[in-house]
């Protein structure tokens, strides 16, 4: 892993977060050390891990930047925390869970020094534990109405045929390269999310400001899916569906914004309650209900998104 500026190469800061995992973190950072690109910084947050001592990061990865957080400001707040200090050209978001090949880099960081009208671009993501099997190559558009869309190529095994390099729907918040400009910009994903949803809410702000948003099929990272957050627990219907609303809130206009509050309102809330019940996991419903009701409350302040003010970044 080479910390060094390069002629050739621009600086990529590469920023993950960690949150009571410091061993998963550093599987992720031993990966990085193989890392083939030249010119990096690497920032670990530490959101406030109650139950983690991060410090064993830095002491077995010397070369990173450790920072630590007050409190736990959940995906978005944390990443932003190592923007205020990060000197890179591009920012590479990516989650502690994922380990990545040694040449993942390059493509992408070629493809953004090609291209200026592309704003963001995440890599092909496997599966760690089912190797060769797509989570996701591509996002189909989120529809303005359902706030839904689906990942190209999720569940197939790898065969070359999404070894292409195009445009696509949305981004994937578990590895997704950004140029600094533009979230100077931009502004930065906005925390008021906490968890889900917040990387399709700045892919939408970014291509309002007229950028494309692109997958790198030349680039593959490896996903440790649902190591972070427990599939169907409470916690994470709460913020899925609590970030499902908001962003129709924030994003949607005219009359697509009235036609996704009843779609939600009055045919999404009934049928995901009605499953829950049936399968009387009341804990759910409970979680879902209270999604609605933040909504329901948090009017003013919705709509912001925090500013970048580093100038340390060069372009």
């Amino acid at each position: 892993m080479n910390t060094n500026q390069h002629p050739k190469w621009p600086l990529v800061s590469i920023i993950t977060v960690n949150y009571n995992q410091s061993e998963v973190t550093c599987e992720f950072l031993a990966s990085m050390r193989k890392a083939t690109y030249p010119a990096l910084e690497i920032f670990v947050v530490d959101n406030a891990s109650p139950k983690d001592n991060p410090d064993n990061i830095k002491e077995r990865y010397p070369e990173i930047i450790l920072l630590k957080t007050a409190a736990n400001l959940g995906f978005a707040g944390g990443n932003n925390v190592a923007l205020s200090q990060a000197k890179g050209k591009y920012a590479l978001f990516i989650n502690n869970d994922t380990e990545v090949e040694p040449g993942f880099l390059e493509p992408m960081v070629e493809l953004l020094e090609n291209n200026a009208d592309i704003g963001m671009v995440s890599p092909k993501i496997h599966y760690f534990n089912t190797p060769n099997t797509f989570q996701f190559a591509g996002f189909s558009p989120l529809s303005p109405i359902t706030i839904r869309n689906y990942a190209i190529g999720f569940g197939e095994t790898d065969h070359g045929q999404y070894d292409y390099t195009r445009e696509t729907g949305s981004i994937f918040g578990a590895a997704m390269l950004v140029p600094m400009r533009v979230i100077a910009e931009v502004g930065m994903m906005a925390d008021i999310f906490f968890l889900y949803y917040e990387e399709h809410d700045w892919a939408s702000r970014i291509k309002r400001a007229g950028y494309k948003i692109f997958y790198d099929g030349r680039s593959k990272v490896l996903h440790k899916e649902s190591i972070s957050t427990v599939k169907n627990s409470a916690f994470q219907i709460y913020y899925i569906n609590r970030g499902r609303f908001l962003f129709a809130r924030r994003n949607a206009k005219g009359l697509d914004k009235l036609l996704s509050a009843l779609f939600l309102n009055f045919v999404t809330a009934p049928k995901i309650t009605l499953e829950f019940l049936l399968k009387a996991r009341f804990d759910l419903a409970r979680a879902f209900w209270r999604a609605i009701f933040w909504n329901m409350t948090h009017v003013k302040g919705i709509h912001e998104s925090p500013k970048l003010t580093n100038t340390l970044w060069k372009s």
